[in-house]
């Protein structure tokens, strides 16, 4: 009887790690190491998609504005600059806080592209979301919308498609006007859609004598939120010593009553009377904005009024985000 021949594994194909595919959680890696995917490169991509960045917005211009459109403002929108410039076809980029049927983006008749701004995200990477839609709608055929996905771990984030010197000024709108330029010949889905969200829409306004502080008007009362660029711990100890000296205010019956976290910024928020609009609060806020800045230049130790002023601030605390 002929022996039998002494079987060999053959050798599994090497993969450097930026060749590995993605394939089925309990597939084998490709790899070569033996494991199943989710179990060795499946690990790290997984945890690229769900790790939460705290700050996405951070380094774009007015970051602080993005996190107020994100979280705060129901209808405004933002004239985006790209890095690159405009591909052939696409005469404008425009970002929007909400879009018709909650689109994730839009690529309208004339080629310009929609990109909504409020809607939920498949990762912890707000930035690399949003990138990986307006990519989509770049190139979408005109009159589309734009499907929500899961976008790629190493994509690129919204820091690395727009001109960090093309500026951020939102404009606020009443209603969600902007979504039709063509009302009469708006498709049903489309219309009702318009009419629910200008029913819901909280009356805003940005305030022009400090940045990213938005009055709005409630059925109860009026607020300012305004959303502040300074270290949370900072920020929280100079208000808490304006709080304890009674110059946190903006003026008569108004009120500092806490705060928002949204997207690793603090939003302090005050109540105002109803008679309150945006106009009445321009000028406190100017002077408000000059009495935190010489108490956010103090680092002297807090004292026993402004501890129990900052433990209040902080149990009033919300995070959004």
């Amino acid at each position: 009887m002929a022996k039998k021949r002494p079987q060999t594994k053959a050798k599994r194909p090497q993969i450097s790690n930026g060749e590995i595919p993605v394939v089925g959680a309990r597939e084998p890696c490709p790899c070569g190491s033996g494991r199943r995917y989710k179990a060795c490169h499946g690990r790290a991509a997984a945890q690229a998609v769900t790790e939460l960045v705290r700050r996405p917005f951070e380094g774009l211009p007015g970051e602080c504005d993005w996190v107020a459109l994100r979280e705060l403002v129901p209808a405004a929108t933002v004239e985006l600059t790209l890095k690159d410039g405009l591909p052939e076809g696409v005469p404008s980029v425009t970002l929007a806080t909400v879009l018709p049927m909650a689109w994730p983006a839009l690529r309208r008749d004339d080629g310009s592209v929609l990109l909504g701004l409020q809607n939920d995200t498949a990762s912890g990477d707000i930035s690399r979301d949003l990138a990986d839609t307006l990519q989509r709608a770049l190139t979408a055929d005109p009159g589309t919308p734009v499907r929500g996905r899961r976008a790629p771990a190493d994509g690129p984030r919204l820091q690395d498609l727009l001109d960090p010197e093309g500026g951020f000024e939102p404009v606020v709108h009443s209603g969600f006007e902007f979504w039709v330029p063509d009302p009469e010949n708006a498709t049903p889905e489309v219309t009702a859609s318009l009419e629910r969200a200008n029913a819901a829409a909280i009356p805003t306004v940005r305030l022009e004598s400090v940045e990213a502080a938005y009055w709005c008007e409630t059925p109860e009362k009026n607020h300012l939120r305004w959303v502040m660029p300074h270290p949370e711990e900072q920020l929280l100890d100079a208000l808490a010593r304006l709080h304890a000296a009674g110059r946190s205010s903006l003026g008569e019956g108004t009120r500092l009553v806490g705060s928002f976290r949204a997207h690793g910024l603090t939003v302090p928020v005050w109540d105002l009377p109803s008679g309150v609009g945006a106009q009445d609060v321009e000028k406190p806020a100017a002077e408000f904005a000059e009495r935190l800045a010489e108490a956010l230049a103090t680092d002297a130790p807090l004292t026993s009024d402004e501890r129990r002023a900052r433990g209040g601030l902080t149990n009033r605390q919300i995070t959004l985000s």
